[in-house]
């Protein structure tokens, strides 16, 4: 016998000897595993879910900086895209969008504040990457924007490619994919620049609106979110060139797969609905469809929101509250001048695609 299957030959010994000796003070094998398992039931703390229903609100990471996808309107109330998600799965939870209780994060912070737990989700123009993945601790749902990093400079410096930036000083955000990028992209070139580092959207535009920074660098759509702002809009350039791959979406901390779930099917289903043509003005006559791919959705027959944990029409509630994935974007960042691209169901020519309510 080799020394390997003799290993197991022990291991599986005594694990029968522990199950029996168990049994013979407790009354049975039977008796003996279940009660085990109760006992390590117990030793599990509850799951962000039934946390999330006994506070009776989602605590949700955002950006309070970068108009159309996360920012202050003029009543202090958070707006935008990437509000709107965290809206949706308060839906999902409570059947009403607006038990969510927002708090400002920054690209420092963020990282903090999804492993400590003091957050049940992070909704805030945060790129996917492999060391987020692994070193955050965190799990991501689907990417809801795909982005990819630019630049933005004054119109009149006629700068109108990267290579024109070479010996520039160029404003970045600390802490980011984007300063990553900045580095490579200028490295691999040949190029030299200078970093002007800030910890967060207003003191980075404020500082390249002021003339401190020959550019601006971040991912697109935040540049023409934020160029909306400056005082002569039309007086700035964004390059053409896009140096990254930047998918944006949400996260909430590893370890519990009912609530990454949750947040997954949240976010399909507003996905799901755009395909479909499913609207928050037109859901209510889909209620009695015939098509049983629909009848899923709705909750009109099958288990989908058992096996999540909410309501069997949870997907209605979050179509009601929010909208579909079409509604999210022509509300928030249409307005901006921000183009679709990529960001449409594959149905009309993207990428956006839910797996089936089945």
């Amino acid at each position: 016998m080799s020394d390997m299957r003799s290993q197991k030959w022990v291991s599986a010994f005594g694990a029968v000897a522990f199950l029996a000796a168990a049994g013979c003070s407790s009354g049975t094998v039977s008796d003996a595993v279940n009660e085990g398992a109760d006992a390590v039931a117990s030793a599990v703390s509850p799951g962000v879910l039934s946390q999330v229903q006994s506070r009776g609100k989602v605590n949700c990471a955002v950006n309070s900086e970068l108009p159309g996808f996360g920012s202050l309107d003029e009543n202090g109330s958070f707006t935008g895209f990437d509000i709107d998600i965290c809206r949706a799965v308060s839906a999902a939870v409570f059947g009403d969008p607006d038990q969510v209780e927002f708090k400002v994060v920054t690209s420092a912070n963020r990282q903090t504040a999804i492993q400590s737990g003091e957050v049940d989700m992070i909704s805030r123009n945060t790129t996917w990457t492999l060391t987020r993945d692994r070193e955050w601790g965190a799990t991501y749902g689907p990417t809801v924007y795909y982005d990819g990093q630019g630049f933005i400079v004054p119109v009149d410096t006629g700068i109108t490619t990267i290579e024109e930036l070479d010996g520039a000083t160029i404003c970045v955000i600390a802490g980011t994919t984007t300063e990553l990028n900045l580095a490579d992209t200028f490295r691999s070139r040949g190029l030299e620049f200078t970093p002007v580092v800030f910890d967060g959207d207003d003191a980075t535009f404020n500082a390249f609106e002021e003339g401190r920074c020959d550019a601006n660098t971040g991912d697109q759509s935040a540049l023409i979110s934020r160029r909306t702002q400056l005082q002569e809009p039309d007086s700035y350039l964004i390059l053409e060139e896009v140096i990254s791959k930047e998918p944006l979406g949400p996260l909430v901390k590893s370890g519990d797969p009912q609530w990454a779930d949750i947040l997954n099917w949240t976010v399909w289903a507003m996905f799901y609905a755009d395909e479909k043509g499913i609207t928050s003005e037109n859901i209510d006559t889909f209620l009695d469809s015939e098509d049983p791919n629909i009848r899923r959705f709705v909750g009109a027959e099958g288990n989908m929101g058992e096996l999540l944990g909410l309501d069997a029409d949870f997907a209605v509630d979050v179509i009601k509250g929010v909208g579909n994935y079409s509604e999210l974007f022509d509300r928030n960042l249409t307005p901006l001048g921000v183009s679709r691209g990529l960001n449409q169901s594959y149905t009309s020519g993207g990428i956006l695609y839910a797996p089936p309510f089945r």
